[in-house]
């Protein structure tokens, strides 16, 4: 039967993962905030299943739980982070405070956040800086995933592409997609659990389509839109891997092993502030094509199904499997919640 806990228990129990594998509190309370409100929005394949990998990795030093980001000011709108290795929530928090501090003067900022580790939910930054009235968008590579169109090898990886808008009194518009059909922690976690996957996500070693978790991670997820979705995945890799001095998809290590390298791969965010673009009301301005879209019959805004599920968390709590809330248990010391 699957465990119920609360999101606070969740994030405590995270925490406590992390702290029982040579990472700092500091990082540790980054890396449960951030699996805990990813698990909240019903988006597993990026919340407390990859708590023991984390904590795996960090025991190893493919991740260096201890490292504190290195952020430079190199230009009057550009902000550099080197993540040192570590995990990316600290390196990503160190960047947009940085940026927030220079955007009243500036009204744009780059963050290149190099040397880092699994972005986690790309969604997650840019709503926050929506939150605070900015426009911005987000890029990250991946390890290996997905071979460029017509290759049949993995060199890309599924190179998340996330955007958010504020609204006037409402939470922000948020788009968050993976270039591949889908992310390869949905499949990781099909195989864990012995599910098939859908057609159309995946072909095998010998590029074949498969519809068999464990086939598919030995091949490669396919791209959206075909040849277009592998034109995005390569932009991605030139903006987070050669912009920032990080790996390329293909040169870096597994999020989903302990042992290697660290993955060392990079991510770019790109923020606006809408009022000195000179568009007017610009919040005002995105309601007016909101409006238009959800007046059409069956039409909804991206974000709104992960946002109610996050109420509902918050509400009632959420349910772990019993084999992943034991293990957690196990690794945090044995205090169940």
């Amino acid at each position: 039967m699957p465990h119920s806990l609360s999101l606070p228990a969740l994030e405590a129990l995270i925490r406590d993962v992390m702290l029982n594998s040579r990472v700092s509190p500091a990082t540790a309370a980054s890396v449960a905030s951030a699996l805990t409100r990813a698990e909240a929005e019903g988006i597993s394949s990026h919340g407390a299943a990859r708590a023991p990998v984390y904590a795996d990795q960090a025991r190893n030093g493919k991740a260096d739980g201890l490292a504190t980001p290195r952020v430079e000011r190199t230009a009057a709108a550009v902000i550099r982070v080197d993540a040192r290795t570590g995990f990316a929530f600290p390196a990503i928090d160190a960047g947009l405070q940085a940026a927030c501090n220079i955007l009243p003067e500036t009204g744009i900022a780059a963050i290149g956040i190099a040397n880092s580790h699994h972005f986690g939910v790309a969604g997650h930054p840019v709503e926050d800086m929506a939150l605070k009235g900015y426009i911005a968008l987000a890029f990250s590579n991946t390890p290996q995933a997905m071979a460029p169109w017509g290759g049949n090898r993995g060199l890309f990886g599924t190179n998340p592409i996330a955007f958010a808008f504020p609204r006037q009194d409402r939470p922000p518009l948020v788009m968050d997609l993976s270039l591949s059909v889908a992310a390869r922690g949905k499949i990781v976690l099909a195989a864990k659990e012995g599910r098939a996957i859908p057609e159309g996500w995946a072909i095998d070693a010998d590029g074949n389509p498969t519809t068999d978790s464990t086939a598919a991670l030995a091949g490669t997820v396919l791209p959206i839109g075909d040849a277009k979705g592998s034109a995005l995945a390569l932009m991605v890799e030139l903006l987070c891997g050669a912009l920032t001095g990080s790996n390329f998809g293909y040169e870096g290590t597994s999020f989903f092993e302990a042992e290697g390298a660290p993955p060392s791969v990079g991510h770019m965010i790109l923020l606006f502030d809408p009022a000195r673009f000179g568009g007017g009301d610009v919040a005002a301005r995105g309601e007016e094509m909101f409006a238009q879209i959800t007046g059409q019959p069956g039409a909804r805004l991206p974000g709104e199904r992960r946002r109610a599920l996050k109420a509902a968390a918050e509400r009632d709590g959420l349910s772990l499997p019993d084999a992943l809330y034991a293990e957690l248990v196990r690794r945090a010391g044995g205090n169940a919640l």
